[in-house]
């Protein structure tokens, strides 16, 4: 499939300077840029089809983790905001196993594309990552799995919904909880979002829908999946840098191999 065979180019004609440069200021004051139908009909079901087809091929692991992503603080207790542990279930296909053309890929390649996540984000340039599981991930949620509060490591995640739950699912947030490059965790507001007490933003995406996040400050889940239909989700990682692989005890954790 060409660009225009993927992308609804009128509704978002992402290489015209205005388009990009309104999508530009609403992602930088939000932190979130949501395009719903970006991905054209036939081409989400093309997407939808390929991880259909690999279901038996899905790693699927429960963990355990700290909203911060890194392993427990001996020196605050255990029920401490930093300490606290959330349960992550899905089922992942790595970017070996999306097929040479896919729609996934031909959109993740594509130069105009790029350049659009290029301008939006603020880059000079994006790159694959350089490990051969990590650059496109199709994410399935079955009933009852979910991704627990957490913050990313990344500055910024692009994901697209590919098959949106008949319930639940629902990607929740809460932005500006922290500043990780100024060393404030936050962790006042963590305890009020894990007790339930926080105001959350909640973003139900239809099939198609294309969303640029800011995660790295800002903390998010997705909720359980409530209904029979599974949740599928890819998400398009790059890198500012060329060479950058994801680590081999990361590869390990969310795909039980490393290459």
């Amino acid at each position: 499939m060409d660009l225009q065979d993927i992308v609804d180019l009128e509704q978002y004609p992402i290489s015209d300077e205005a388009f990009r440069a309104a999508a530009k200021a609403a992602f930088d004051a939000s932190g979130v840029f949501v395009m719903e139908g970006f991905v054209r009909p036939d081409a989400v079901e093309a997407m939808r089809a390929e991880g259909e087809a690999g279901r038996d091929r899905v790693y699927t692991k429960p963990e355990t983790h700290t909203v911060y992503l890194s392993k427990p603080d001996p020196e605050f207790a255990p029920d401490h905001p930093r300490n606290r542990l959330v349960t992550s279930s899905k089922g992942c296909l790595t970017d070996d196993q999306i097929g040479a053309d896919s729609p996934l890929r031909a959109l993740y390649d594509d130069p105009a594309f790029r350049e659009f996540l290029c301008h939006v984000l603020g880059e000079r340039q994006l790159f694959e990552y350089a490990d051969p599981l990590s650059s496109i991930n199709l994410h399935f949620h079955e009933t009852g799995q979910e991704l627990g509060w957490h913050f990313d490591n990344s500055s910024f995640s692009i994901t697209l919904m590919v098959q949106a739950p008949e319930k639940g699912g629902q990607f929740e947030y809460v932005t500006d909880i922290r500043d990780a490059d100024a060393g404030d965790m936050g962790f006042e507001t963590v305890a009020s979002v894990l007790d339930g007490d926080a105001q959350v933003d909640v973003l139900d995406a239809a099939a198609g829908t294309l969303v640029f996040f800011r995660g790295r400050n800002s903390m998010h889940r997705v909720a359980p999946n409530e209904g029979a239909r599974t949740r599928m989700l890819a998400v398009l990682a790059y890198n500012s840098k060329p060479g950058v692989a994801l680590s081999e005890t990361a590869r390990m954790t969310f795909y039980g191999r490393t290459g």
